[in-house]
């Protein structure tokens, strides 16, 4: 694949994750505002299109045996996979974060008041994907599947009673988005996560966490947002 100034960063994501890489190293949100082109994020950023290209290229050029390639998978086996890998991820980190957030706060909240402001960040994030990840997991993806099963029999689907597949995406891609941006908040507090001089290990262990969720959420966000969404509302149309 060839890249352009026009494709959509989400796109060029979607095509082989590896250039996430690209995109973080120049602060290019590739999940939540994976819509915008190459275009549009060069002249917001001051970035030189062509330059950005060829790097693109350099690596798309070499593929790799361990490049998956999500965009093939079927529809049902992705919102497995992010159910039982990014859903997991999130359940099982989050309360170990709270606990070590808490504790930080509590003893060096004194001398870096900035702590207390990341544990309240976090702990609104908690509550809300933890809400956002029921709403996919009893809602969204059981409807997915049922798009799939349907067309593998041949069969006419009955409606859901959130009308379109297009309501309930947007609804998650609004949650997405508040995340992404609640994140940033975080990542620019910390110094995208840098523990200062007198952090102990505890500092250190968590600010590490953080960046690991935060890496996590962008590959969760970019699956949903890039691929499997956009294909789910593709496959409701033609079934129409």
């Amino acid at each position: 694949m060839k890249t352009t100034v026009k494709m959509t960063i989400g796109e060029i994501v979607a095509q082989d994750y590896r250039t996430a890489a690209i995109f973080s190293k120049h602060g290019i949100d590739f999940c939540c505002k994976g819509h915008r082109t190459i275009e549009e994020v060069c002249e917001k950023k001051t970035l030189d299109s062509n330059r950005l290209l060829e790097v693109l290229d350099e690596v798309l050029a070499h593929q790799t045996s361990s490049s998956i390639d999500y965009k093939t998978w079927p529809l049902d086996l992705l919102t497995d996979y992010v159910e039982k890998t990014h859903h997991r991820y999130i359940e099982e980190k989050t309360p170990v974060l709270l606990q070590f957030l808490n504790k930080l706060s509590r003893v060096h909240g004194q001398n870096h008041p900035e702590l207390l402001e990341v544990e309240q960040l976090f702990k609104e994030s908690a509550q809300e994907l933890a809400v956002h990840l029921k709403k996919e997991e009893l809602i969204l993806f059981p409807f997915v599947r049922k798009m799939v099963g349907a067309q593998i029999g041949n069969e006419k689907i009955q409606a859901a009673h959130f009308g379109s597949v297009e309501n309930p995406v947007a609804m998650m891609m609004e949650d997405h988005d508040h995340e992404g941006e609640r994140f940033r908040k975080i990542a620019g507090i910390t110094n995208n996560y840098t523990p200062p001089s007198d952090a102990c290990n505890t500092y250190k262990i968590t600010y590490a966490m953080l960046e690991e969720f935060e890496r996590d959420l962008h590959k969760h966000i970019h699956l949903e947002n890039n691929i499997l969404f956009p294909q789910s509302i593709e496959l409701e149309k033609r079934m129409a």
